[in-house]
C-alpha cells in the first residue's frame, strides 16, 4: 500500500475507533420507577434530538427494586423514584451526586375497577364488599404506590380486613395489569397508570394520602455521564420536559 494510502486508512481507522468510544461513552443509562415508562419514553426523541451524540437507555422497575440495582453497582447514570422515601435511603447511602436531587412532577392514588365490570365503588370502606373478593396493590415493602395504598387503609381503619384480599404485583404496572385484565375486582395504581388503559379500567375515585406524591430524581454519585446526565435532569424540569409529563398526567410538583 503507497505511504499516502495507508496514511489515510489508519487515520479512517483511529477515527472510527474513537467514535465508537465515544458513542458508547454518550449512552445514558436512567433508572426510573414503572409509572413513568410512557412519559419517559415518549420525552427520549426530543431530548435526544436537543442533545446529539446522546442515546437514553431506560431501565423501568419499582422504585425499591432500581435503588437495590444500583447499591449493588449497577451502571445507572439518573434515579427517578416515585417516592421521596426511596430517594432518601438513595442519599443515605450516598449514591447520589451531590446537589443534582430535584423534584419534578406529582401524582395521585387511584382506585381502579375493570372497566367492564362495573362495580360502582364509592370509597375504601366499599372494598369490604363480599363481591370484591381480590384487590391488586403493590408490594408495600417494594412498591412506593403499595405502601401510599396500605397507608390509607390503615388510616382507614380497613387494612386488617383487606389485607387477606390482597393480590401482590412487583410494580404499579403489574397491578394495573391484573385489573385491566379482570383478574381482581379493584386495584390501587396511581392516576397516570390508569390512563394509560382507560379503555380497560375505570377510575372509582381518588384515594387520600397522608402526603403528597411526589417524584424526585438525581444523578448517581460516580456516574462516568455525570455531565450529560445533569443535563438530562434539567430537561425533565425544563417546559419542554414538563409538557411531556402533563400529557401523561403527571402535575408539577
Amino acid at each position: 500500500m503507497p505511504p499516502r494510502t495507508y496514511t489515510l486508512a489508519a487515520a479512517l481507522a483511529t477515527a472510527l475507533t474513537l467514535f465508537s468510544i465515544t458513542g458508547h461513552a454518550a449512552e445514558l443509562t436512567v433508572s426510573a420507577a414503572a409509572s413513568l415508562s410512557n412519559a419517559f419514553r415518549d420525552m427520549s426523541p426530543a431530548f435526544e434530538a436537543a442533545h446529539p451524540g446522546t442515546k437514553l437507555l431506560f431501565n423501568f422497575a419499582a422504585s425499591d427494586a432500581l435503588l437495590s440495582q444500583i447499591a449493588k453497582g449497577a451502571p445507572v447514570d439518573v434515579f427517578a423514584s416515585a417516592d421521596q422515601d426511596t430517594m432518601d435511603k438513595a442519599e443515605q447511602q450516598r449514591l447520589l451526586l451531590a446537589g443534582t436531587r430535584q423534584n419534578f412532577a406529582s401524582n395521585r392514588l387511584v382506585l381502579i375497577t375493570p372497566l367492564a365490570a362495573g362495580l360502582p365503588l364509592k370509597q375504601l370502606a366499599d372494598l369490604q364488599q363480599a363481591k370484591v373478593q381480590r384487590v391488586a396493590l403493590g408490594r408495600p415493602e417494594g412498591v412506593p404506590a403499595g405502601r401510599y395504598a396500605r397507608g390509607a387503609l390503615e388510616a382507614a381503619k380497613l387494612w386488617p380486613a383487606i389485607e387477606p384480599k390482597a393480590v401482590y404485583a412487583q410494580n404499579v404496572r403489574q397491578a394495573l395489569d391484573y385489573v385491566a385484565r379482570g383478574e381482581v375486582e379493584a386495584g390501587f395504581v396511581y392516576a397516570t397508570d390508569a390512563l394509560t388503559q382507560k379503555d380497560k379500567v375505570s377510575t372509582a375515585f381518588v384515594v387520600p394520602t397522608a402526603q403528597p406524591i411526589t417524584y424526585p430524581l438525581a444523578v448517581i454519585n460516580g456516574s462516568p455521564n455525570a455531565t450529560d446526565a445533569r443535563k438530562f435532569v434539567a430537561f425533565v424540569r425544563s417546559p419542554a420536559g414538563q409538557a411531556v409529563l402533563a400529557r401523561h398526567g403527571f402535575t408539577q410538583p
